[in-house]
């Protein structure tokens, strides 16, 4: 690689038939910026009109992974020091991209190699064909460091069989290939020392025929044999219910999710679940971005974001100082302040058409 493209966030190039990006901020695992959003939607809707272009990949550069997220530190700094402003505008134009890469007209294969957090959810989970390998770690976090998933996240993790979305976007689990299939995050587990061979077929056959014979069958997952002690405890009504179920389960791995969801911020923990529960009646996905978009300018102005990405990003002290403490303490008014619509402020997207994978 050269200096220049090393100096690059974003890499974008075209070979063949097919049109590659590659995030390419390897030292923080490929992490969104603000920049990095804009300029890959500049491509998209460039590419949309290139009778040249029939397919569009997305990749990672380095070999740890795909995309570990937002820019969380810069969203810290602006939280705890500025108004807010420039965090506003960043989801603004990511959610936005991942409502065009779910309504993108061509196929848009995304390579979910190694770490795929948050933002990296994103910007590949919404494409037509997801790509997983047996190192690709998949989760959405955001509870532990104050937050709520976003990115169109509680739409996904709402259609997620039964109720493994909730599992997962409560505890912020990271999953392998087989659980993502499961959960229906990704499409196809391809092996890693097989990647190679598909960008080279992408950039000369249709995505269907670049697949064939390099799409085996993942090694196992966990959260299959999880089924009944996961339905059954994150069906309940309230956090509350739903760490009471678990640790009454009996089951290990119920007692272990308890004690993981104790350690979450509280407050974001209730309004995942309500998110999460919201989006599900909502429909398209447009309309999901919409919520989370108010959900996440509200968190701003909340203690637990800041201290939240302080803990585990910044000082890195793993010893967050949620407030309220409890769950307990979390009133009903506290969640409900996370839906306020924001006038003038709004997302505003509108549905475009369909249903997304709800209709597929």
């Amino acid at each position: 690689m050269s200096g220049a493209e090393e100096s690059e966030p974003v890499l974008f190039h075209i070979s063949g038939r097919a049109a590659r990006i590659t995030l390419n901020r390897p030292r923080a695992l490929n992490a969104l910026t603000h920049t990095m959003v804009r300029r890959i939607d500049e491509a998209l809707k460039a590419w949309e009109r290139d009778p040249a272009v029939e397919t569009v990949v997305i990749t990672g550069a380095g070999e740890r992974g795909l995309c570990a997220g937002g820019d969380i530190r810069a969203i810290h700094d602006d939280a705890r020091d500025g108004d807010g402003t420039a965090s506003a505008e960043f989801w603004r134009d990511e959610y936005r991209l991942n409502a065009r890469i779910a309504r993108y007209p061509k196929p848009c294969v995304a390579v979910m190699h190694g770490i795929v957090m948050g933002g990296g959810v994103g910007v590949s989970a919404h494409g037509s064909v997801r790509v997983v390998t047996e190192r690709s770690r998949v989760a959405m976090p955001e509870t532990g460091i104050g937050f709520v998933p976003d990115v169109g996240g509680t739409y996904l993790l709402a259609l997620a069989p039964g109720e493994l979305g909730t599992h997962l976007a409560l505890t912020g689990a990271q999953i392998g290939a087989a659980d993502a299939l499961l959960c229906g995050l990704a499409d196809h587990y391809v092996p890693a020392d097989s990647l190679r061979d598909l960008l080279d077929a992408l950039a000369e056959l249709p995505v269907g025929e670049a697949l064939a014979g390099l799409v085996r069958t993942p090694p196992q997952g966990v959260l299959a044999a999880q089924r009944d002690w996961v339905d059954a405890c994150y069906a309940a009504d309230t956090v509350e219910e739903i760490v009471w179920r678990l640790l009454a389960h009996g089951d290990p791995a119920a007692k272990e999710a308890a004690e993981t969801l104790l350690a979450k911020s509280p407050t974001a923990l209730k309004v995942t679940l309500a998110s999460l529960r919201r989006a599900r009646e909502l429909g398209p996905l447009e309309l999901v971005l919409n919520q989370e978009y108010r959900v996440s300018y509200a968190a701003l102005d909340t203690p637990d974001l800041v201290e939240g990405i302080r803990a585990q990003v910044v000082d890195k002290d793993r010893r967050p100082r949620w407030s309220p403490k409890t769950l307990a303490e979390v009133t009903d008014a506290d969640v409900e302040r996370f839906f306020t619509p924001l006038g003038e402020r709004e997302l505003g997207l509108s549905p475009a058409g369909g249903m997304g994978r709800r209709g597929r």
